[in-house]
Order: structure tokens, then C-alpha cells, then sequence
């Protein structure tokens, strides 16, 4: 029973949180925007934009300013050695191989594609723009809520840049005089020496491409550039000139548009203009505040910099990833304008990047951006069915470890960009998304079925060892001993035994949710048969049966199974805790010297997801103070040199980013199942492992596994008001982690059972409790 003093007090903390929850609810406010001062000067650290299809960088100083542009679906897919490789160099040859310990033919076998310079990911130019005489930016700064880039004047006005969310174009708005100078400059172009209005070949120069074709007609100006294999693609700006201001219209297309991407592109442009700024401005700012809409944190003011961290990079969800767009590869619609082609090919690598950078939108409930990525898989069903069987001689499918937008392998080392494991590793996001939205129609016609034929093509590579247990021919964790022979593990690692586990066991759930209880045994039956994981006596999880990790290393991958999987979790009893403890213990006493940025938002996730608060929060603090650039891109290596990691180099990519952002709901809320593979048996938890540092803390409407809308308030470091809005008709268990403060319910059936309170509702129905807050 709450005493009349503590109902006061519950009074007076609803109001409170009626006034921090509503103003965080919606769009981000203005002190969480990105602000950065002039002169930037480097691509890396400009103000990110996009509309899922086309994304822009914007930087400059005095009175130049610069746009980098790129397009999603821009690639040239030529391998770099003989068509179809894989068809020859295949896994069970390459096991054969390393039987007989011929490692550098393997080696040189899988390495070899990928040291070519093709396939790769294409920049697609720049805009540079002379402003007026007269003026010059001050400083830079990205509008969260309006998704609108802006360059602030010496003259106190501004120049305003958004990238369309309902038309495939881009618009500036510059105020004043017309500009002194527009320029379009193809991808990595220089102007040459002496003639100022030709361009260099830059990045594509590698790629044996002619030079861009260019023109202008009137206001408006162009370059189209003959790639490979029959692809054209064109960027165009056309230019509306006032009294007042000029406007800009930018358009990038391709022959996947029309065989005419130069009549497209200027038709675009024309439409953009005719419209206006405003009205465009109009249209986008509608849809990005239906994104913002889905959810909110209101962070303490002394988290500025956590928070603005946290809502730049649900941005990119935005900017980044729509469905009918490619979804986002290693550095989404941001390729390097540094002059060459990006990083990495600027590929999709399914060995941790693709998997993190989309672990992040189910809680955030940003499920159409997240759909981008699980439509690509989907869309390329056939091309992984072909891989499968021409690589593994398996049935089903299987998602090549590194790949083009195409699907196609680049190869690389082996032991990872050919891992068939990683296949599940991805799977895993169909099954997520499922959880989530508890989507019936998704789960019978999108989740089980790729993920059913995921399993199938594991099952055919599986055999059953002398011990009973099913066994790969070949194993691996990545990216441990790089490609090296000792690379090569005993099967199964536990990276692939908790890869293939989690997969069997999610399909387990899956195909009961489907009315397949056949199935399901069989699925259950084989998570069974791949034994337990490997441990010391101590309790430390191994790499394998037998080899320790012994040194520092920047991959989680032995851990998989403590996150982003559940299966060994601090809720199943002593064994659990021992190994829990035990392997963390080591990973500290190794230290973090080989670490990359990732590592850290990732060991943030882990750490909170088994309950360590403060821990979480400590490698959050590390990752957003020593390893994002001043515009909040990741870069892998510590760039304060302050001995976090041994690498302090600078490349860019986004998948430590978005674990930052799952870091923070790891910490405010959490809804796994104790007991992978039953059907709706997750747990809600409310501010399961929030450090002291948030005492006052809130969010409204994150989401959960069943589909579940949570709200909560947190006060002087104890949980004060929490709603729950039901995904689905059933029972609702929502863990007592309250401290034996008694939690008043506005419903009678509410019950405790053991540690959890469990209630029954229908689908769209609200739970609300509240809770007294701390005595002064």
C-alpha cells in the first residue's frame, strides 16, 4: 500500500516526466544538433546527408563550399580475376587443401580476388560552389529534426542543403547575390594545371574509365561518366536565380534509371526547381517527422555528448537506409571524396559491418529503414542459392562473407569472407525483425523461408564427429590470427557453434510459430546435437576445443554468444554466471590494445546486455571520446593517441557507430529470452543495467521482442512510472528489477510470478505503473 505522502510524491514525478518525456518525444531538440566550426577541410568530418538513394557531404571554408555526392547502386562489379571463381576454388577443395597443410594455396586461391581493384563501390563526384564576394562560412551545422544541412554566413545568413525524402534529388538554397562560381567536378577530379575548366579522371582513373562527358545548357551543367558493363551515370545541377537567393537542383541517375540518365537527371532537376525550395522543403520535413515520431531518450544534460552521438546516428538510419535503395554498406552513401576509391571497396562485410550497422533500428523502431537490408537479402535469394551450390555443393543459401552490391564474393581471407557461418550470422536479422514487430505475414513468407534455407545449407556442411557432435569441415572466428594457418581453428570454434546455435534455435521458434512442429523438432534436435561450448576449467570461453584467445584482439567473436545472441546470459543459472565472469575477466586482463573503435560500442553492448552498468558506460565514454571524428563517423583507430588502441589510423565506417546507439537501449531497456528457441518467451526489462550517471533518465515508445511500445522514467537512480503498449494479445512478464519498491498497476490482474509481474492483454492495449521515487 503507497502511503498518502508517497502518492504525492508519484503525483509530483508524473509531472515531471510529462514534461521531459513530451519534450524529448518527437523530433530531436536543437542542442543535440551537429555543429562544427569553419574551416572543415577534409571529407570525413563533413555534415552527412541523404535520402537512402543519394547522400551528400557537406564542408568548405571561406567562401568555398563543397557537396560530396554518391548514389547507393553506383558499382562496378567486374571481378578482378576469372568470372565465377568461386565455382573452381571451392570449399571443399580448399579443405583438401588445408588437410594436407597447403595453406598459401588457399591463400592465394580466396585472397587473390579481393586484391584486385574491382569490384568496388564508385564515388560519384562533387559540387563546388564560390560563393559571392562577401561572403564566407563561419560554421556548419546539421538540423537534426529537418534533416537539412546548413553553412552559416559571416553575414548572418545561412545556405541551407537538404537531400530530398520524397523526390530523388538534392536542393541548396543560397542566400544573396548569385554565386561567383558553380562547379561540378566528376568523382575525385582536380582541375589540371593551366586549364581550369578540365578535369582530372581521379578515382576512376584506376578503373580505365574515359573521361567524363561533359556540358551545360543555360543554368544548368553536367558530367556523365561511361563506367563498366554497359553502366552511364550522370549528375547534374541546374540553378534558379532570384532577386533574393539561388537555388540549386542536384540529380544523380543512372542507366538503371533510364537509357537516358542525362534526359532523367535534367528533368528531375527541372521539377526540383519549379517547386521550390520551400514546397520541397515541405514534403521532406513531413516524412522525417514521421521518423522521429517512432521513439525517444531524454538523456541527462551532462550526456551532451552521448546524446548528440545517440540522435546523429539514428539519422543515418534515415539518411542512409530506404527501402528501394541498396541498404548500407561500409560507409552508406558517404563514399571517401578524398580523390581514390573508398576503403575496403566500400563493401558489404557480413563478418560483424552489416550485421552491427543494422542492430540498432528494431528498438529505435525504425523498421522500414531496417527492411532495406533484409529486402537486399531477400531480392538475391537466387544469387545465394547459386552460391551456395557452386561454392559449398550445399542446397539452400548462403550469403558470401564480403560481397559487391550484386552478391557477388570478393573473396579476401578466407576464413572469414568465405565463412559459411556468417550466412546465419545474418539470418539472425530476419529473425530479430520478426520479434519485433511480430509480423506474422513477414515471419511465413520472408523470416522462415531464408532463413529455413540458411539452415539447410549449414546442415549439408555439418557431419557428425566421433564425439556425436555435428562438426564443419572447415572453422574459423573472426578476424583471429588474420589469414593466417593458425587461423584455421578445430571445428567447430565457438564462434560458428554459437552462430549455427543461435540459427537452429530461432528456427526452432520460428517454424512453431508457423504451425510446423515437425520441423521445429528437427531444428531443435540439431541445436542440441552441436554440444555445448568450449570453456577452460575455469569457465573462460576458448576460441575452440582447445586454443585460448592470449592476446588482445579487436573482434568480440568468441562472445557472440553473450550478445548480440542470448545463449549464454545472466539469467540460466550458476554455469552461465561462471562463464559470464570468467571470459569477461580475460578479455580485461588482455586489454585493449589491438581494439578498433567497434570493439568498444560493441563490448558497451555486451556489457550492458549481462548487467554490468557502469562498465557499459565506460567503453560508450571511450568510443564517442576517442573514436569518432568531429562529425560523429566511427573511425577505427584511437585519434586522441591516448593509448586506448594501438591503432590511431583513420578509415571510416559506420557498423561502431550504430553499436553506440544499441548501447543505450542495451542499457534503458532490454526484452531477450532467458530461453532461446520457446516461442514468446521474452522478458521486458526496464533500466536493466543503467549506470549512476543516470539517475534521471527517460524514453518513450522503444520497443521490444513481441512488439511491445515501452515507456519509462527514471528518478534519483529508481524507476518511477514505465507504460507498456502490447504488439500482441498474450502475456506480457515484465521483470521485478524495482527493488522492493512496491509498483502501483492500473489494472486488477496483474500478477507476481517468482521475479516477474505477468499480465494478459490484447493487442493495442496499455499497462501503466507507477512507482514512489526516492525520499529527500
Amino acid at each position: 500500500m503507497i502511503r498518502p505522502s508517497q502518492r504525492r510524491c508519484v503525483a509530483a514525478s508524473l509531472v515531471l516526466w510529462s514534461g521531459l518525456v513530451g519534450a524529448a518525444a518527437g523530433v530531436p531538440p536543437r542542442e543535440y544538433n551537429l555543429v562544427l566550426e569553419a574551416p572543415i577541410t577534409t571529407w570525413d568530418e563533413a555534415v552527412p546527408l541523404g535520402n537512402g538513394l543519394m547522400g551528400g557531404l557537406l564542408w568548405g571554408e571561406g567562401s568555398t563550399l563543397r557537396l560530396s555526392l554518391d548514389r547507393g547502386d553506383l558499382w562496378d562489379e567486374r571481378p578482378a580475376v576469372e568470372p565465377l571463381w568461386w565455382k573452381s576454388r571451392t570449399y571443399a577443395r580448399a579443405a583438401e587443401r588445408i588437410a594436407a597443410q597447403d595453406y598459401a594455396t588457399v591463400n592465394q586461391w580466396w585472397d587473390s580476388p579481393y586484391n584486385g581493384v574491382t569490384p568496388t563501390k564508385l564515388p560519384a563526384g562533387r559540387l563546388e560552389v564560390t560563393l559571392a564576394p562577401g561572403q564566407g562560412v563561419e560554421r556548419f551545422e546539421l538540423d537534426l529534426a529537418a534533416a537539412e544541412g546548413l553553412a552559416r554566413l559571416a553575414n548572418h545568413q545561412q545556405v541551407s542543403v537538404l537531400f530530398s525524402a520524397a523526390a530523388p534529388v538534392a536542393l541548396v538554397r543560397i542566400p544573396g547575390p548569385a554565386p561567383a562560381a558553380v562547379q561540378l567536378l566528376p568523382a575525385g577530379a582536380k582541375p589540371r594545371e593551366g586549364t581550369p575548366d578540365s578535369n582530372s579522371l581521379g578515382a576512376v582513373s584506376q578503373l580505365g574509365y574515359p573521361p567524363a562527358e561533359q556540358g551545360r545548357l543555360a543554368n544548368a551543367q553536367w558530367f556523365v561518366q561511361e563506367a563498366a558493363e554497359q553502366l552511364r551515370y550522370c549528375v547534374c545541377v541546374d540553378a534558379r536565380h532570384g532577386d533574393e537567393e539561388t537555388v540549386l537542383a542536384i540529380a544523380i541517375t543512372s542507366t538503371r534509371d533510364s537509357q537516358d540518365p542525362l534526359g532523367l537527371a535534367r528533368q528531375r532537376c527541372a521539377d526540383a526547381l519549379a517547386r521550390g525550395y520551400t514546397a520541397m522543403r515541405a514534403a521532406h520535413g513531413k516524412w522525417w517527422e514521421t521518423f522521429w515520431s517512432q521513439s525517444s531518450v531524454s538523456f541527462p544534460p551532462a550526456e551532451l555528448p552521448i546524446a548528440r552521438q545517440y540522435y546523429l546516428v539514428r539519422s543515418f538510419y534515415g539518411a542512409a537506409s530506404r527501402r528501394g535503395a541498396p541498404p548500407m554498406p561500409l560507409q552508406g552513401v558517404w563514399t571517401a571524396d578524398d580523390g581514390g576509391l573508398p576503403p575496403w571497396k566500400g563493401d558489404y562485410h557480413n563478418d560483424l559491418n552489416t550485421q552491427m550497422t543494422y542492430i540498432a533500428y528494431q528498438a529505435a523502431g525504425h523498421f522500414d529503414e531496417g527492411l532495406a537490408y533484409l529486402d537486399y537479402l531477400w531480392d538475391r535469394r537466387e544469387v545465394f542459392t547459386a552460391f551456395a551450390r557452386d561454392f559449398y555443393d550445399a542446397p539452400g543459401l548462403a550469403c558470401p562473407g564480403v560481397m559487391s552490391l550484386a552478391g557477388q564474393p570478393l573473396g579476401g581471407w578466407g576464413q572469414y569472407s568465405l565463412s559459411p557461418t556468417m550466412s546465419a550470422w545474418s539470418a539472425h536479422l530476419f529473425y530479430l525483425h520478426w520479434r519485433y514487430t511480430v509480423d506474422d505475414t513477414f515471419l511465413r513468407t520472408r523470416a522462415y523461408p531464408w532463413c529455413a534455407d540458411v539452415g539447410r545449407c549449414m546442415l549439408s556442411l555439418l557431419t557428425t564427429g566421433t564425439d556425436g557432435r555435428l562438426i564443419l569441415p572447415l572453422s574459423s572466428s573472426p578476424e583471429i590470427f588474420d589469414n593466417s594457418p593458425q587461423a584455421w581453428l578445430v571445428p567447430n570454434s565457438n564462434y560458428d557453434l554459437m552462430c549455427l546455435k543461435m540459427l537452429f534455435l530461432s528456427l526452432q521458434e520460428m517454424a512453431e510459430a508457423c504451425g510446423k512442429p515437425e520441423e521445429a523438432q528437427a531444428w531443435a534436435a540439431s541445436a542440441a546435437q552441436l554440444g555445448d561450448y568450449h570453456t577452460d576449467a575455469n569457465g573462460v570461453l576458448l576460441l575452440d576445443a582447445t586454443a585460448a584467445l592470449t592476446q588482445s584482439h579487436r573482434h568480440l567473436s568468441n562472445l557472440i554468444g553473450l550478445h548480440p545472441f542470448n545463449l549464454i546470459n545472466c539469467e540460466r543459472g550458476p554455469l552461465d554466471g561462471q562463464r559470464i565472469a570468467a571470459s569477461l575477466a580475460q578479455w580485461d586482463q588482455l586489454g585493449t590494445s589491438a581494439w578498433c573503435g567497434y570493439s568498444f560500442s560493441w563490448m558497451s553492448c555486451l556489457q550492458a546486455r549481462v548487467g554490468n552498468a557502469e562498465a557499459a558506460l565506460r567503453n560508450l565514454d571511450i568510443f564517442c571520446r576517442a573514436f569518432v571524428l568531429r562529425n560523429g563517423f566511427h573511425a577505427n583507430g584511437d585519434q586522441t593517441r591516448s593509448g586506448y588502441s594501438n591503432f590511431t589510423y583513420r578509415p571510416f565506417t559506420l557498423e561502431g557507430n550504430f553499436l553506440a546507439v544499441q548501447a543505450v537501449h542495451e542499457m534503458l531497456l532490454q526484452s531477450w529470452s532467458p530461453t532461446p528457441g520457446a516461442v514468446d518467451s521474452e522478458i521486458v526489462r526496464i533500466f536493466p543495467a543503467t549506470p549512476a550517471r543516470w539517475a534521471d533518465v527517460a524514453f518513450a515508445d522503444l520497443r521490444t521482442e513481441g512488439g511491445h511500445r515501452v515507456s519509462a522514467r527514471r528518478e534519483q537512480g529508481v524507476t518511477t512510472w514505465l507504460r507498456i503498449v502490447a504488439g500482441r494479445s498474450g502475456v506480457i512478464r515484465i521483470r521485478n528489477n524495482f527493488g522492493g519498491r512496491p509498483a502501483t498497476w492500473d489494472r486488477p490482474d496483474v500478477g507476481l510470478q517468482g521475479d516477474c509481474y505477468e499480465v494478459s492483454l490484447q493487442q493495442g492495449e496499455s499497462l501503466t505503473a507507477t512507482l514512489p521515487s526516492v525520499q529527500p
